[in-house]
């Protein structure tokens, strides 16, 4: 069924933080929420200006001791609450906004401050898995819809990775081609012979400009990357697996559906595969969706685990990026004094986001989106590759909230895949599923000796990570 892409929305939209990602979702939200101006507020600790002469801001930072008190000057029944900050904890916000009545979306669960970097807390405790564990027992209550980590990854991916497995199992004659609930997708997958989910995205912007000293240039947030790139490595493990990596530990509470190395992701390198390039080596950063679709997919019998897909993700960033992060580490990953995202600046380049899928009979597919800086600017204004998509993430999971406002808290994958699809696609440039003959094993061990299990390539621990 074709539903509307609009859904007219009267209350207020409270933005917290006001960053790039901010600025590249309210064309989104003017055209399909059909807000002015008047319904916005922005929170936001930083000197901003507000395009479009867009509400109200409110110049001051959230935080424990202070967020209930403004919030509830601002916030009443029917609004929305949009947290696309660095450092405002999810799981407080969506406490608040769900007893105010107001809906909730943000496109990563975030602690208070800067927990990702606290070194007074263990790897574990500054993990996405730590972090999605706190919001999991909010879970269950039939209040205002409260969706998580829902912009292009977390989020789109998600939907990207039900797609692909339909498209996979329609050349399947075995495979059931009618997933319902949670075990029926589990069903599938294993059905398939699915061994791995890599969330395979190549960023190729590029920029006719020269950079500063000590100054991280990106295509998006540089505060949101730098969080993520100093949190450990994370990926869901799989069943399949014979042991852990040297550095990998498990964790001692809740699903189980995740591990961890001792390092951070940035500095992990995993082999992936995209139809822009093909194979390339890509950063394993750590996403909600690494957990949430490792467990998601997960079978059990009698309390067993019998199923469960390896998933991480595979993430090369432009290579402005690239060169920031390698200073940036070199720093001992110290925060660079000045930061720039890239916009007007960029000349030419796609970003290639999607999901590649390893072990089924077809060996590997791909589905994913490729959007070029060109389409992007043609389709939103203040937008570039890297921005687009988590921006139609952020408007897709609006109003798929305001069609669904009681479910309480979501993860992406709780939601129907085709609906949102059908809200993001005009704003992903071009969309594509192809099988490929490639896997981490192609063309190895040839400069240098490796002791590879040749019978199985989708094994995480013989894919080189340095």
């Amino acid at each position: 069924m074709t539903h509307s892409l609009h859904h007219p929305f009267r209350g207020k939209v409270i933005i917290i933080g006001f960053g790039s990602i901010a600025r590249a979702t309210l064309p989104l939200l003017f055209k399909h929420l059909m807000i002015d101006v008047s319904q916005i507020i922005v929170i936001t600790p930083e000197r901003v200006s507000l395009p479009y002469g867009a509400g109200r801001i409110y110049p001051l930072a959230l935080t424990p001791g202070n967020y209930r008190q403004i919030l509830t000057r601002l916030v009443s029944p029917g609004d929305f609450i949009l947290n696309l900050s660095v450092g405002v904890s999810s799981h407080d916000i969506i406490q608040f906004a769900q007893a105010h009545g107001a809906l909730y979306l943000d496109t990563g669960i975030e602690p208070w401050g800067e927990a990702c970097r606290d070194t007074g807390l263990s790897p574990a405790q500054r993990s996405n898995y730590a972090l999605r564990e706190q919001i999991l027992p909010l879970k269950g209550a039939a209040r205002p819809t409260a969706i998580v980590t829902h912009g292009a990854n977390p989020g789109i991916a998600s939907h990207f990775a039900k797609q692909a497995l339909l498209d996979i199992a329609a050349g399947s004659p075995a495979a059931p081609l009618h997933p319902m609930r949670q075990t029926d997708w589990g069903e599938l997958a294993r059905a398939l012979g699915v061994k791995t989910i890599h969330i395979s995205e190549h960023d190729t912007q590029t920029a006719a400009c020269t950079y500063r000293m000590n100054e991280f240039v990106n295509t998006w947030s540089v505060d949101g990357f730098l969080a993520e790139a100093c949190q450990p490595a994370e990926l869901g493990w799989g069943t399949h697996e014979r042991c852990l990596p040297g550095d990998g530990e498990s964790h001692t509470e809740g699903c189980q559906a995740a591990i961890f190395l001792n390092r951070p992701g940035a500095s992990v390198l995993v082999r992936s595969w995209n139809p822009v390039c093909g194979p390339f080596h890509g950063l394993m950063i750590t996403h909600g969706e690494s957990i949430s679709l490792a467990d998601y997919f997960t079978l059990t019998d009698h309390s067993s685990i019998v199923y469960r897909p390896t998933v991480h993700y595979a993430y090369r960033p432009c290579s402005a990026a690239l060169v920031s992060l390698f200073d940036t580490a070199g720093r001992n990953w110290e925060t660079p004094e000045h930061k720039h995202i890239l916009q007007e600046e960029i000349v030419s380049g796609v970003d290639a986001l999607g999901v590649l899928i390893g072990g089924c009979a077809h060996q590997s597919y791909w589905y994913g989106s490729l959007l070029s800086i060109t389409t992007a600017r043609q389709l939103a204004p203040g937008n570039n590759a890297s921005s687009l998509p988590v921006a139609a993430g952020i408007m897709s999971g609006m109003v798929w909230a305001l069609q669904n406002p009681g479910r309480g808290v979501v993860e992406p994958e709780e939601m129907d895949h085709p609906r949102i699809l059908e809200l993001v696609s005009p704003y992903l440039g071009q969309q594509l599923g192809m099988y490929t003959g490639w896997n981490p094993l192609t063309a190895r061990s040839g400069l240098f000796k490796e002791s590879l299990d040749l019978n199985d390539p989708w094994q995480f621990h013989n894919v080189r990570v340095d």
